[in-house]
Protein backbone atom coordinates (compact mmCIF):
# COMPACT_ATOMS: atom_id res chain seq x y z
CA UNK A 1 0.00 0.00 0.00
CA UNK A 2 1.69 3.45 -1.05
CA UNK A 3 1.13 6.57 1.08
CA UNK A 4 -1.11 8.75 -1.73
CA UNK A 5 -3.00 10.41 1.14
CA UNK A 6 0.33 11.17 2.85
CA UNK A 7 2.17 12.33 -0.43
CA UNK A 8 -0.84 14.87 -1.04
CA UNK A 9 -0.97 16.36 2.22
CA UNK A 10 3.25 16.83 1.39
CA UNK A 11 2.76 18.61 -1.55
CA UNK A 12 0.04 21.02 -0.26
CA UNK A 13 2.48 21.44 2.74
CA UNK A 14 5.59 22.65 0.61
CA UNK A 15 2.81 25.25 -0.96
CA UNK A 16 2.11 26.72 2.11
CA UNK A 17 3.75 29.94 2.29
CA UNK A 18 3.41 33.62 1.43
CA UNK A 19 3.48 34.44 -1.92
CA UNK A 20 6.35 37.16 -3.80
CA UNK A 21 4.78 40.72 -3.85
CA UNK A 22 5.84 43.13 -6.33
CA UNK A 23 7.85 45.83 -5.21
CA UNK A 24 6.05 48.73 -6.51
CA UNK A 25 4.18 52.19 -4.50
CA UNK A 26 0.51 50.69 -3.17
CA UNK A 27 -1.90 53.26 -5.62
CA UNK A 28 -4.48 52.88 -2.90
CA UNK A 29 -3.37 54.97 0.26
CA UNK A 30 -5.91 53.07 2.56
CA UNK A 31 -3.53 49.97 1.69
CA UNK A 32 -0.30 51.87 1.54
CA UNK A 33 -1.16 53.68 5.40
CA UNK A 34 -2.04 50.14 6.25
CA UNK A 35 1.21 48.56 4.61
CA UNK A 36 3.44 51.87 6.27
CA UNK A 37 2.37 50.54 9.77
CA UNK A 38 2.53 46.95 10.23
CA UNK A 39 5.80 47.17 8.07
CA UNK A 40 7.28 50.07 10.71
CA UNK A 41 6.20 48.20 13.31
CA UNK A 42 7.96 44.99 11.96
CA UNK A 43 11.18 47.33 11.72
CA UNK A 44 11.03 48.81 14.67
CA UNK A 45 10.86 45.22 16.18
CA UNK A 46 13.70 43.80 14.23
CA UNK A 47 15.95 46.91 15.13
CA UNK A 48 15.26 46.20 18.71
CA UNK A 49 15.76 42.09 18.27
CA UNK A 50 19.27 42.61 16.63
CA UNK A 51 20.39 45.26 19.35
CA UNK A 52 19.26 42.36 22.20
CA UNK A 53 20.69 39.15 20.37
CA UNK A 54 23.86 40.38 18.42
CA UNK A 55 24.41 43.06 21.30
CA UNK A 56 24.78 46.05 18.34
CA UNK A 57 24.37 49.27 18.62
CA UNK A 58 21.30 50.10 16.30
CA UNK A 59 19.61 53.69 15.39
CA UNK A 60 16.57 53.36 13.19
CA UNK A 61 15.00 56.61 11.95
CA UNK A 62 11.76 56.44 9.72
CA UNK A 63 9.52 59.69 8.09
CA UNK A 64 5.88 59.04 7.19
CA UNK A 65 4.79 60.56 4.02
CA UNK A 66 3.39 63.01 6.94
CA UNK A 67 6.30 64.29 7.57
CA UNK A 68 6.14 62.20 11.01
CA UNK A 69 9.23 60.68 12.57
CA UNK A 70 9.44 57.50 13.93
CA UNK A 71 12.55 56.26 16.02
CA UNK A 72 13.94 53.51 17.17
CA UNK A 73 18.09 53.52 19.40
CA UNK A 74 19.10 51.12 21.93
CA UNK A 75 20.45 52.23 25.67
CA UNK A 76 24.28 52.53 24.25
CA UNK A 77 23.46 54.62 21.52
CA UNK A 78 21.63 57.33 23.37
CA UNK A 79 24.07 57.29 26.76
CA UNK A 80 27.27 57.24 25.19
CA UNK A 81 29.34 60.59 25.13
CA UNK A 82 31.82 60.84 22.11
Amino acid sequence: MEGGASDEVAESSKKIGRGKIEIKRIENTTNRQVTFCKRRNGLLKKAYELSVLCDAEVALVIFSTRGRLYEYANNRVCTQEP
